[in-house]
């Protein structure tokens, strides 16, 4: 019979977060060994793991950290999902996406692919994430990575319920004269969700898309056809104030163009990102 106690299973649960009878069930196998019995739990959380990979996760966290560089700063933020809000907001999920966050900061990588990839305390992240599936028994997966850089870089994390962590995150960068209103911007991006800075940032296709769209409809509506191009052009622009960061009204005041309040303030938007949780899976799920 293996040789282990109550002190060696509760040591192991306390580092594996697995279940007693799973850890007995270890021991048992490992003939007492913990490193072997803690490998044994490892390689059967990741065969956990491959079961659930196939089911939605719509559910998570955001989190980001703003860093200084040699020219003004840099803003990386990830989403790290799970399949309910429940295993969300636990403390082990929320550590989760705190490691997972670090190992952005740290590894300077680039693309999600990239980060599954980067080694944290002698395992890549895609099989540390592989043993969290194995133990809480849903999927979990990292969908996005953004990185803002600009002369200043401010983040807004916002929690659409106090008892979950932030399901809305957002980066902004500004030139350096911009740091004063940047937080403004940015909560102002996280309520109004731009999907564009300004309009040259529209891709043609899809203003090409949009023109044309609402030019049958104009025309649909049996309006006289010397005004369409007219009509048109109005419901372009309004198509534009809500696609287009530069072109909103401010979320505080909405007579106030986006693009007006950051003249009056000498302040210059270059770059930006907005991630919600489970935005890209509840597209997913439409198009199927």
């Amino acid at each position: 019979m293996a040789k282990y106690t109550a002190a060696d299973i509760k040591a192991l649960r306390d580092k594996t977060g697995a279940g007693m009878m799973d850890v007995k069930k270890a021991f048992d196998e490992a003939d007492g060994d913990a490193a072997k019995a803690e490998e044994i739990l490892r390689v059967a959380g990741i065969k956990s793991a491959a079961k659930r990979e196939g089911r939605t996760a719509a559910n998570g966290l955001v989190a980001a950290q703003v860093v200084d560089t040699e020219n003004g700063q840099r803003g990386i933020m990830v989403e790290v999902n799970a399949e309910t809000d429940f295993v969300a907001k636990t403390d082990r999920f929320v550590a989760l996406g705190a490691d997972v966050l670090r190992a952005a900061v740290e590894s300077g990588v680039s693309d999600v692919d990239a980060l599954l990839e980067v080694e944290q305390d002698g395992r890549t992240m895609a099989t540390r994430i592989k043993e969290e599936i194995g133990v809480i028994h849903e999927n979990i997966h990292v969908s996005h990575l953004a990185i803002i850089e600009g002369e200043h870089v401010d983040v807004y994390l916002h929690k659409s319920d106090p008892d979950l962590p932030p399901q809305v995150g957002v980066l902004v960068a500004t030139n350096a004269a911009g740091a004063g209103v940047a937080h403004d911007v940015a909560v102002h991006i996280a309520a109004m969700s731009p999907d564009y800075l300004a309009i040259e940032d529209v891709p043609a296709e899809v203003r090409e898309r949009e023109e044309r769209i609402v030019t049958e409809t104009t025309r649909a509506e049996g309006k006289p056809e010397k005004i369409i191009p007219k009509i048109v052009a109005g419901r372009m622009e309004s198509f534009y104030k809500e696609v287009v960061l530069l072109e909103q009204g401010t979320a505080r005041d909405p007579k106030v163009q986006m693009k007006q309040f950051l003249k009056e303030n000498d302040a210059v938007v270059t770059g930006f990102a907005r991630i919600r949780v489970g935005e890209g899976a509840e597209a997913e799920a439409d198009a199927e």
